[in-house]
């Protein structure tokens, strides 16, 4: 037991803030994007006998599929406040991008399975036939044009 945790905090401590980039790209939310990789997580450690071979696949898919369970499931999403409480922090590696705000206007027009082909294919730089296997539909609905 002491050994399987060791080796999946070992993984999260190497392997979380790329994860995090994923699924923010996903859900466009700083705080949602936070609560889907918490969800991935813990959904990757109660199974991590059966994934440790290749966790990252597999919480790459696990992500994809929370963002898309939570775009469709508004009522647990967390109601705005009036005030918005510290902005972004700059040593966050999402907001050096330059053209942020219309990277992120352009992902959040996506339906979220585009918006996740476009995330693992450009993005993360999975090839066609694993971006189309996560997402369960055949690599020529990906066709790079």
């Amino acid at each position: 037991m002491r050994q399987r945790d060791e080796e999946f905090r070992r993984f999260v401590a190497e392997r979380s803030a790329a994860l995090l980039r994923l699924a923010y790209l996903l859900c466009t939310d700083k705080a949602l994007a936070e609560d889907v990789l918490q969800n991935a997580l813990v959904k990757g450690y109660l199974r991590w006998s059966r994934i440790a071979s290749n966790p990252e696949a597999y919480l790459r898919r696990v992500i994809v599929t929370v963002a898309a369970d939570e775009r469709r499931r508004p009522w647990r999403r967390e109601l705005p406040a009036a005030e918005v409480p510290d902005g972004p922090d700059p040593a966050e590696p999402y907001s050096a991008v330059e053209v942020r705000g219309q990277l992120l206007a352009a992902l959040s027009a996506l339906p979220p399975r585009q918006r996740a082909a476009v995330v693992l294919r450009h993005w993360v730089g999975l090839d066609p036939d694993s971006v189309a296997q996560m997402l369960g539909c055949s690599p020529g609905t990906l066709n790079d044009r």
